[in-house]
């Protein structure tokens, strides 16, 4: 049994610098890698951002979690990641997908899955040193290609099936309920193996939202509106573990403008839970982790120890902070500092005593 990498998604992106001496304690503190949404009205550009954090860091494996084909061209994304892996090499990552908060930010479509699909193939081709048709009088070419693993974070069906046909690694975004996830693999490897490849190639990475709040109440209503960010998105998610959404469509909220740009990035979590307050414990609970640093560690091991039981070992557990963390606590209290400490040995120990 691995133990996986575990991933911060979240850090200081107040300056490049705040940035890259964030990455450098997420590095002292524990962390094994730290990713970077790409969203360009909400951040600083990424790949500025990473390659200040790699000429810093030394071990943390850098990348994208995740960027898209619609606001950037797949020659630019793979000549921007190639460049950062320049400055870390055999530590660096791009994550792509349809793009959610980014494109719609933008007034822009999510991208079509054979659009998705298609730059995938491109920006690993381009990676690899090969020649790619682009439309060009000539092929493109990337003359400092690097060895740069391409990852598809996904959560629909058809989606999961195609990354699992041309990704080296699938980020998984399904909440953390094992019928979930088990559905979400057995999609990744359906698609790998009508591609004819092999199932077991294909790294498999998880992304679980992680209200680290310790009074009961308040985490219980930000995890229901965890739980209404994927119904939001992907009502299926609820469908497979048996569980209705009861109340006023998601969209509703957002159109009277209670809640923007959505139930995952909403300014105020609690109020937002409280549009959702008919959602159960249970569900809350079948889409994030929740609680104290005890209480996320148990739940965790025991994700992960489901998950092992059905064949799917995770290269990466991304733990998405909520709500946003401070960075730097003088006590030593931040979400950076504090799940090092008190979450992972105790996943650790849980399953080392299960293994």
């Amino acid at each position: 049994m691995n133990i996986p990498k575990f991933a911060l998604n979240r850090h200081d992106i107040s300056s490049v610098s705040a940035f890259a001496q964030c990455v450098l304690k997420s590095e002292q503190c524990g962390w094994d890698a730290a990713f970077l949404p790409d969203s360009q009205l909400r951040r600083r550009d990424s790949y500025v951002l990473l390659a200040a954090a790699a000429q810093v860091t030394d071990t943390i494996h850098l990348g994208t979690l995740l960027t898209n084909p619609v606001t950037r061209h797949p020659t630019v994304t793979a000549s921007s990641i190639a460049t950062v892996a320049e400055l870390a090499p055999g530590r660096t990552l791009l994550g792509t997908g349809i793009g959610d908060t980014a494109v719609r930010l933008a007034g822009l479509k999510p991208a079509r899955m054979k659009e998705l699909e298609e730059s995938v193939v491109m920006m690993q081709s381009l990676l690899a040193g090969k020649d790619v048709e682009v439309g060009a009088h000539r092929p493109a070419n990337l003359p400092f290609s690097q060895d740069v693993p391409v990852w598809v974070a996904a959560g629909g069906p058809k989606t999961l099936q195609m990354a699992g046909g041309c990704a080296d690694g699938v980020f998984i975004r399904v909440g953390t309920h094992p019928e979930n996830i088990r559905i979400s693999v057995d999609r990744i490897r359906q698609g790998a193996r009508e591609s004819g490849r092999d199932p077991e190639k294909v790294k498999i990475g998880a992304v679980f939202h992680t209200v680290f709040v310790e009074e009961p109440e308040e985490a219980l209503l930000m995890g229901k509106s965890m739980a209404a960010g994927y119904y939001e998105y992907s009502p299926m998610l609820m469908n497979n573990i048996g569980m209705d959404w009861t109340g006023p469509h998601p969209d509703e909220f957002k159109s009277q403008e209670k809640v923007w740009p959505d139930f995952h990035h909403a300014p105020d979590l609690v109020v937002s839970g409280r549009y959702v307050d008919f959602l159960s414990e249970e569900q809350a609970n079948s889409f994030c982790l929740k609680g104290t640093a005890y209480e996320i560690s148990k739940q965790l091991a025991t994700v992960i120890t489901g998950a092992l039981n059905v064949g799917v070992e995770f290269e990466y557990v991304v733990l998405h902070p909520i709500p946003d963390p401070l960075w730097f606590d003088p006590e030593g209290k931040s979400y950076m500092e504090r799940v090092p400490r008190e979450v992972f040995p105790k996943v650790k120990d849980l399953l080392l005593d299960t293994f």
